[in-house]
């Protein structure tokens, strides 16, 4: 009796993709073609890459060419994480696996993934990466940022580390796609369906080509997204320092009074004052913005403003709906 093939849906964020695209599909091709007992579907989102439809008139080639490939169009730019989380929803796999559209992800290891995850009863296997290849000092301690601020702000267990490469099962993406807020944050939403994950030790492999999308504004939205979207964390840090600048400011009171005290002649000047006071007003307006970014997204959610805006969709075997 022949038995049914479990199938691996690759789901791949698409910007400015033209040049790698079809490397990477290559791959996946052949790694899945070494695991007989397995049959795969490539979910490529197009995140309205800015070159003039390029990328997805190459999505729809591939969708031609191949009967696994699936095409998924947004009508704006929503960002790698939204386009992740459309290609998620769409997917159909058993397990979901997702891979980087530059070459960098080394995909061709996913069975790896998946042996680690039946050794060990994990729910989820993540890329941990000792290596990123070739990549700029900015791209570093981007990184290295939004790690801290997992760990620290999403409470990602000791010695667990999350990432963008990871396979998983498929009631963790069921549960993950749940999420319908305009603010997800992949790792966070892991680390809220499950603390079973497995990491796999690995290198990044350099861009095949091009150089990355990532600017600091881009950056910036990760790490806002991973400090504010799963935590209160930076609300108490705000209360903690607002009782912190009274402590301060009620010992400097008290130490300028004992002065005066102890000798009549000290001028207290302006300086000490304005000092002061533009200490604990700069205390005040980062307080206030941060519980006003808390309030501006519960705002947008009551709006329910979108994570993404589907235009098409290219199912397989080249149907289109």
């Amino acid at each position: 009796m022949e038995h049914k093939k479990q199938l691996i849906s690759f789901v791949i964020p698409c910007y400015k993709s033209v040049k790698t695209l079809e490397g990477v599909i290559e791959t996946i091709r052949s790694t899945v073609a070494t695991r007989p007992e397995f049959d795969s579907e490539i979910v490529l989102v197009n995140d309205c890459s800015p070159d003039g439809g390029e990328t997805w008139k190459l999505i729809q080639e591939l969708n031609e060419k191949y009967d696994n490939i699936v095409g998924v169009d947004l009508a704006k730019n929503s960002g790698q994480t939204c386009a992740v989380m459309a290609g998620l929803r769409t997917s159909k796999g058993d397990f979901v696996t997702v891979s980087d559209d530059d070459g960098q992800t080394p995909i061709n290891r996913v069975f790896e993934f998946y042996d680690y995850m039946q050794e060990g009863g994990f729910d989820v296997v993540c890329a941990h990466y000792t290596s990123r290849g070739k990549r700029s000092w900015f791209r570093e301690f981007g990184s290295w940022m939004n790690q801290t601020m997992v760990k620290y702000f999403l409470d990602e267990p000791k010695g667990l580390s999350t990432s963008g490469f990871f396979f998983a099962k498929r009631f963790i993406v069921d549960e993950m796609v749940k999420y319908s807020n305009a603010f997800p944050h992949i790792g966070g939403l892991m680390l809220r369906t499950t603390h079973n994950i497995g990491n796999i030790d690995m290198s990044m492999n350099d861009r095949a080509a091009g150089r990355s999308n990532y600017n600091f504004r881009k950056l910036l939205k990760i790490w806002v997204n991973g400090i504010t979207t799963f935590s209160i964390k930076p609300l108490r840090i705000t209360c903690f320092l607002g009782m912190l600048m009274v402590f301060i400011s009620v010992v400097v009171i008290i130490a300028l009074i004992i002065s005066k005290l102890t000798n009549p002649l000290i001028t207290i000047g302006w300086t000490s004052m304005i000092a002061t006071t533009l200490l604990i007003g700069g205390m005040i307006l980062f307080v206030l913005g941060v519980i006003g970014e808390y309030i501006g997204r519960i705002y947008l959610s009551l709006n329910q403003n979108p994570q993404y805006v589907v235009r098409t969709v290219l199912d397989r075997k080249n149907g289109e709906k």
